[in-house]
């Protein structure tokens, strides 16, 4: 049984359930976050969730961006909409 983060702060646990259940509900949050149309969040999941994290995002629309991680969990940021070009300033060789 581990903890599943839902909110900064607050984190569930589902005594007598096993891994599976678990990534399920992390799937499932994100799923919802997603379906309300956030443009934006940061969530910390399962580092074995984040292939199937990105799978949902990439088909609902979103780009997944993962942050720090270890062994255990992975933190990820979706994000809706294009993405913006990194441009940086380059001088002519005039």
């Amino acid at each position: 049984m581990r903890h599943i983060h839902i909110t900064e702060g607050l984190r569930l646990r589902f005594p007598g359930q096993d891994e599976t259940f678990d990534l399920g509900v992390e799937i499932g949050m994100l799923a919802v976050l997603m379906d309300q149309g956030n443009r934006e969040f940061t969530r910390w999941i399962s580092s074995v969730n984040v292939e199937q994290a990105r799978a949902l995002a990439e088909s609902l629309g979103y780009r997944l961006v993962t942050g720090t991680s270890d062994e255990s969990w992975t933190e990820v940021t979706l994000r809706s909409g294009r993405a913006r070009p990194a441009l940086r300033l380059v001088q002519s060789a005039g």
